[in-house]
């Protein structure tokens, strides 16, 4: 069976997911809220005009992002973080019938990854039905097994119930329905004597019971709501049946969040990249000759994809996609394959053509991956935007027209998505291409990049900078390791190529100015006609006088547009003269080592565990952060200072089902092993250890059996608790035993034993990046992609970290310097400590190739043991490195010693003052 490794950011998204609601059943969702937006450094307030008090939290992910796989792994942490329990009931609610339909099959069918999430939790228990099938779910069922409905939200989105089937009456489901107490049956809809006109098998004396309707066997269950495309269902009419369905918590999955969505949790299209789950950039070509140009382009392009794929390990067979006109229009499905197909025209095998349409489906039943498949190509005009998915799809040729093409986004969609989540050897495999009929190719690359923002998620740095235009003949870049890139918009240079050359802006105007070019720009700024109205060419910097003349010429909304289109311009611009961008290696930098078991390491927290003996048993079996009280009808639990009271219910509510009949101490323990089990501890150590735990419990705290299953979530956190705890003080025991020896990887020929370097294509910085005014020049990554630098403070003034960064932007003894992203070892330079990993803020290069890592610490923090650790590490670092390395903790000119100013603290730390 396939094994399916989340990535990191999926990770990521479920434990901000996790820690929300975890929180919010200790402290209340407006709690839980504000403390997800302090660590990620927001300050919006929760709305809760939509769900009243239903914890309602929305995901932003990206298109190709996977959120249906995360979604899968979502349901069983929430379950047990907010609804204790391990069987939960799920209504995953989609926008049509084709993305149910896909839903389905993706959490039914073994092998897909969507499936593999949720057998990882639930293993064989759990039912995936739809409406249609709930009448096949016993009663016995709910509580023992997890039970996944996916349904359309039209389904249940009406205001006269009496229409719908799933607010009828339904007798295969009246045994959910027996045995209710009071309190359970007062929220659920009762028979009406409207509902004995719409269903004549009722009678006058059925008023007033309770419908054993499906609408009512959600409610009764009290469902984890999943939304997926959640931006689609934001209408009062969607909310008022959300809320009608009484569920626990609600859970919305899009890539465009719309106003009043609590967004807990952003992935960026550049972590998508970084994970290699996208292609990107997207290499535009636009055909304003006629579509037959475009059509034989994308052939070619294909034909030039097939022939690099025959040089991968792994078996790709690039497709197109062909998005014809509609009825009526001049290239209509056809048309195209008419012309596919001809002598006269590109003489395709017809086996080789799929046509997908809503009148004909020959991609139904078709496996479009496998190596016996012929399908290269796949024409369409709109129905592969929901339920279809082929990570083989390289190339989109669109023949409709650029403006009014306004499914291309969907298609494009299909196009991102990286075969196989992996890079490929060559680099033509790792893009995406465009070829788009249009008489305008500024228009086009502004449609594509506003739909990426608008409907796939990207922000508005990241769609400027996904499309590149080469010109004719340079489509795809030379598979070499000269360190072959992209320069000037897209043109494809070697390193030795001119890098101070700015590539050219093409502005978006509505109309020709009605003055002239001023004879001082003239030199700069061209301006050319356009059907749709003119083109502002500048070839250089897009500075303030250019900048002048163009929004001078405009007022009101085309005044904001073409302001819009020279910012996008600046950042096209900024992107591709960044030193990564133009192939700029970064210098090496030397990791800290230790030297154990006679072989050179580098000190990570694995070999601080091993350093510091990590035993289970080395010290009394104990499980301080558990408490359990049991009061009348509940009980309160306190886990590490926080109270979370349960109330007591039947044993099929509770989820006991889940374990055999008359569970004992073997039952509880494997189910913990389950639960918390650890990479770096064997299993039958694992057990032994919870046992003891448990019969501690038992023994020493009173505690009974049945208490300890029914809040057996509670008590695997205590337990996963308990392991960090004691995991984290032999990582301190260790570390400290391995400071003294510490020493910067040596270097052998010209390179670091052990080294980090950061990597052209794979910053980890999260949006929002820096938005100021000042424009950094010597961002490894370009002013635009700088994570994590807020201009100014919420009272106004320059924000410290910003001074510190423009204070190394302009020392000139500076290459290049990168904005370090926390929490992120892969592409992150750190160094260790005894409780985490360390990442300074900043990290240049310097023009003699020295490295110089800055920490910068506020005069508070200063005399923390957190600081005087990094201070000592990275001191350690440097005087370790034979001078290849610098350290400085920078500080405020009133918390330096001598009073200087942050320019003179790095210019005095480069200098060796």
């Amino acid at each position: 069976m396939a094994t399916f490794t989340l990535k990191r950011y999926q990770h990521n998204t479920l434990d901000a997911l996790e820690t929300f609601f975890r929180r919010a059943r200790v402290a209340g969702h407006v709690t839980a809220w504000n403390e997800a937006m302090a660590r990620v450094g927001q300050s919006f307030a929760y709305d809760a005009t939509t769900m009243g008090d239903v914890p309602a939290v929305c995901v932003r992910i990206p298109t190709g992002g996977g959120k249906t796989t995360m979604a899968a792994h979502a349901v069983a942490r929430v379950g047990r973080a907010f609804a204790d329990t391990d069987a939960p009931v799920v209504l995953w609610l989609v926008p049509s019938d084709a993305i149910r339909t896909q839903t389905l099959a993706a959490l039914r069918v073994p092998g897909n990854a969507c499936h593999a999430g949720l057998a990882e939790h639930f293993g064989d228990r759990v039912r995936v039905c739809s409406l249609d099938e709930l009448a096949t779910v016993g009663p016995h069922e709910v509580g023992s097994a997890a039970v996944i409905v996916v349904a359309t939200i039209q389904s249940f989105a009406v205001r006269d119930t009496t229409i719908r089937n799933v607010y009828s009456f339904d007798e295969s489901l009246a045994p959910h329905f027996q045995g209710l107490t009071p309190a359970q049956a007062e929220p659920l809809d009762k028979v009406t004597e409207a509902d004995i006109v719409k269903q004549s098998y009722l009678t006058p004396k059925d008023v007033g019971r309770v419908k054993s309707s499906l609408a009512n066997w959600v409610a009764l269950n009290k469902p984890i709501l999943v939304v997926d495309e959640a931006h689609n269902n934001r209408t009062h009419l969607a909310f008022d049946t959300l809320r009608r369905l009484s569920p626990t918590c609600l859970i919305e999955m899009t890539a465009t969040p719309v106003k009043g969505s609590n967004v807990v949790f952003h992935v960026g299209a550049q972590e998508l990249q970084n994970e290699d789950m996208i292609k990107l950039p997207i290499v535009l070509m636009e055909h304003p000759t006629g579509w037959k140009d475009a059509v034989r382009d994308a052939i070619l392009t294909r034909d030039r994809l097939e022939l690099a794929a025959a040089q991968e390990k792994d078996y790709v067979r690039p497709v197109v996609l062909f998005q014809a006109q509609p009825k009526g229009g001049e290239v209509t499905v056809d048309v195209l394959v008419a012309h596919l197909t001809d002598a006269d025209g590109e003489k395709i095998d017809r086996s080789q053509i799929a046509v997908a349409t809503g009148d004909q489906k020959e991609l139904a039943g078709v496996v479009i991956g496998a190596p016996s498949c012929p399908v290269r190509y796949v024409v369409t005009v709109e129905a592969l935007k929901e339920g279809w998915d082929c990570p083989f799809a390289y190339v989109l040729c669109s023949l409709q027209n650029a403006h009014s093409a306004k499914d291309v986004e969907q298609l494009l969609g299909r196009v991102l998505r990286m075969p196989y989540v992996q890079a490929r050897q060559q680099l033509a495999l790792n893009r995406a291409y465009a070829h788009i009929v249009s008489e305008s190719f500024v228009r086009v690359a502004d449609e594509l990049a506003d739909r990426l923002v608008k409907n796939m998620g990207f922000n508005a740095f990241e769609a400027a900078t996904a499309i590149i235009t080469p010109p004719p003949g340079q489509l795809f870049p030379p598979n070499t390791t000269g360190g072959t890139v992209i320069d000037d918009g897209g043109y494809w240079k070697s390193q030795e190529a001119d890098k101070r050359k700015v590539p050219e802006a093409i502005v978006s105007l509505p109309a020709m100015p009605a003055q002239p070019v001023p004879a001082e720009l003239a030199a700069t700024v061209e301006l050319r006609p356009t059907t749709n109205g003119a083109t502002a060419i500048v070839r250089g910097v897009v500075d303030e006088a250019t900048e002048a003349f163009l929004l001078g010429a405009f007022s009101g909304k085309d005044k904001t547009a073409v302001g819009e289109s020279i910012e996008r311009e600046r950042m096209r611009q900024d992107a591709a003269k960044a030193p990564a961008a133009r192939g700029i290696p970064f210098a090496q930098l030397p990791q800290l080592c230790f030297t154990f078991d006679g072989e050179l390491q580098p000190l990570d927290r694995r070999l601080c565990s091993e350093l510091g003996h990590f035993d289970l048993f080395a010290e009394p079996v104990s499980l301080a952060g558990f408490q359990l009280r049991e009061t009348g009808r509940t009980y309160e639990i306190d886990v590490e200072g926080g109270t979370v009271t349960y109330k007591v219910a039947e044993p099929e509510q509770l989820g006991l089902n889940a374990v055999p009949a008359h569970a004992d101490e073997t039952d509880l323990v494997r189910w913990l092993d389950r639960e918390c089990r650890q990479i770096d501890i064997g299993q039958s150590v694992m057990l032994k250890w919870l046992l003891a735990i448990v019969r501690h419990l038992q023994r020493d705290r009173g505690l009974t059996l049945t208490s300890l299953v029914r809040t057996r979530n509670a008590l695997a956190e205590a337990v996963r608790r308990e392991l960090e705890f004691r995991r984290q003080r032999a990582v301190v025991t260790g570390f400290q035993q391995a400071l003294p020896g510490l020493a910067a990887a040596p270097v052998l020929a010209d390179s670091f034993r052990y080294h980090f370097t950061f990597h052209p294509d794979r910053y980890p910085g999260r949006p929002p990046f820096y938005q100021g005014p000042n424009r950094f020049q010597k961002h490894y990554y370009g002013n635009n992609r700088i994570h994590d630098l807020r201009h100014r403070t919420d009272s106004g003034n320059l924000a410290e970290e910003f001074v510190c960064a423009r204070a190394i932007d302009e020392e000139r003894r500076v290459k290049h310097w990168v904005r370090n992203v926390e929490r992120d070892e892969r592409f992150s330079f750190w160094l260790p400590t005894s409780t985490d990993y360390f990442y300074p803020d900043f990290v240049a290069e310097l023009v003699d190739g020295r490295v110089l890592a800055v920490e910068y610490k506020g005069k508070y923090l200063l005399g923390t043991e957190d600081t005087r650790e990094k201070v000592q590490v990275g001191a350690q670092w440097e005087a370790s490195s034979g001078g290849r390395c610098l350290f400085l903790l920078a500080v405020a000119p009133d918390a330096d010693s001598a009073g200087r100013s942050l320019e003179q603290q790095i210019e005095d730390k480069v200098l060796g003052k």
